[in-house]
């Protein structure tokens, strides 16, 4: 077995006793869920977030289950991606003057790898965050001041299949698990000096499924045209939440209350999404819209006894529109023409609402596929600049820088040499 194979099981070894926590701060990730994903790899980032027409067979695409049997019978994929991210945030406070804030976060953002199963078969299995929820502020109130926190988030386990029944069409579908907690915390500090905890705490343990079609039409050699679509059904969320009241002066702790199985008051709307992608030569253009009807979901609310009350989360639908273009120079040539360069841009109109608000973010995104001399393996870098505000009233404005960086390993696994 060549040396780079053992490094690579190594490294699926290793990341798979992670849990992917990708560090988030954001005030706006306390509101539903957290902030959500889209699946999208690295190489897919620096692409405004592009995939649902991605059909190339080097690069995993998670966000369309139909694209794995478009893998080369003898090929294993393994990509592995990171990220780093820093914010600058301001607000208007009470007296009317502008307040400042910045943030450094991070981590590993997924785990993922694809193999063909049969000629027309093809598979792939991983582990990415499906939302995220980080954030710490506080306020004065009455006699006192209050601060809020919040952490965790929920993963996704996933495997996908795909089959290519006849030319140019293909047909998957993703099964995932659904697990994580997320932990939203209110302290309450009297003049007095006592001090009290509020927890609410959201567990989550289900499945979701996914399901993607992709047909491609070849006008020469040099032309291609797939169309892409993915289709996720609503569903009932499985778990349950509760909060937790403590007297941090005395130390104690009241019993839960509220316990509540979140199947009777929370769920997850369908999803739908479409792509189209155009290449040409070494250049390859994609657009994307993705749409959830967040309105018809579920969110529940727990309260203590009347006293302390965590909101209810406003919903409204949720769509995105992404814009991804492609450029590799040559198949054949020196290094830097052989690098693929990556622009994209992205505007999301959020699920949840503050204060009446809609809460939207839109980016533009740069990247380079690098590829390793002599290896198939490419390293994916790509930088993205990323403003969230509500809108009409912006509240706290968020400024983002982003970096990823994803590993794409490509091996002939399945190669056997001939004995001579």
């Amino acid at each position: 077995m060549k040396l780079n194979k053992i490094a690579l099981i190594a490294i699926l070894a290793l990341g798979s006793i992670f849990t992917i926590e990708a560090q988030t701060r954001s005030p706006y990730s306390k509101f539903g869920f957290g902030l959500l994903n889209d699946n999208a790899s690295s190489a897919q980032r620096a692409m405004g977030g592009v995939g649902y027409a991605m059909n190339s067979g080097r690069q995993i695409n998670v966000m369309n289950p139909a694209s794995y049997a478009a893998i080369d019978s003898l090929t294993f994929l393994f990509d592995m991606g990171l990220d780093m991210n820093m914010s600058w945030s301001s607000e208007y406070d009470a007296n009317g003057d502008k307040v400042h804030g910045s943030n450094v976060g991070g981590g590993i953002d997924y785990i993922t790898m694809q193999f063909p199963v049969t000629r027309y078969m093809g598979m792939s299995i991983g582990l990415l965050p499906y939302s995220t929820v980080g954030y710490s502020f506080g306020s004065e109130i009455a006699n006192g001041s209050s601060a809020r926190e919040g952490t965790g988030g929920i993963n996704q386990l996933y495997a996908g299949l795909s089959v290519n029944p006849f030319k140019n069409a293909y047909i998957g579908a993703n099964f995932g698990f659904l697990w994580g907690t997320i932990v939203n915390s209110a302290y309450g500090y009297t003049d007095s000096g006592a001090t009290s905890l509020f927890e609410r705490v959201m567990k989550v343990r289900d499945f979701n499924m996914q399901f993607g079609i992709q047909y491609a039409i070849d006008f020469s050699k040099q032309d291609r045209m797939v169309i892409g679509a993915v289709y996720s059904p609503a569903k009932k969320l499985h778990g349950k939440t509760w909060g937790s009241y403590y007297d941090i002066d005395q130390d104690t702790k009241a019993d839960s209350i509220g316990i509540t199985s979140l199947k009777d008051a929370f769920s997850l709307p369908e999803t739908w999404g479409g792509g189209i992608s155009y290449q040409h030569k070494g250049f390859m253009v994609e657009a994307d819209y993705t749409y959830q009807p967040w309105s018809k979901a579920k969110s529940g609310a727990i309260e203590n006894n009347g006293e302390i009350v965590y909101e209810q989360a406003e919903y409204s639908d949720r769509w995105k529109a992404s814009l991804g273009f492609q450029y590799r120079p040559k198949s054949r040539g020196s290094y830097f023409e052989l690098v693929n360069y990556r622009l994209g841009a992205y505007y999301n109109h959020g699920y949840v609402k503050s204060q009446g608000n809609n809460i939207c973010d839109y980016g533009i995104t740069l990247g380079f596929g690098l590829p390793v001399p002599k290896n198939k393996t490419m390293i994916n870098l790509g930088f993205e600049y990323m403003r969230r505000e509500a809108n009409p009233n912006p509240l706290i404005t968020e400024d983002y820088f982003n970096i990823t960086l994803g590993v794409n390993f490509n091996e002939m696994w399945f190669w056997k040499n001939k004995i001579r």
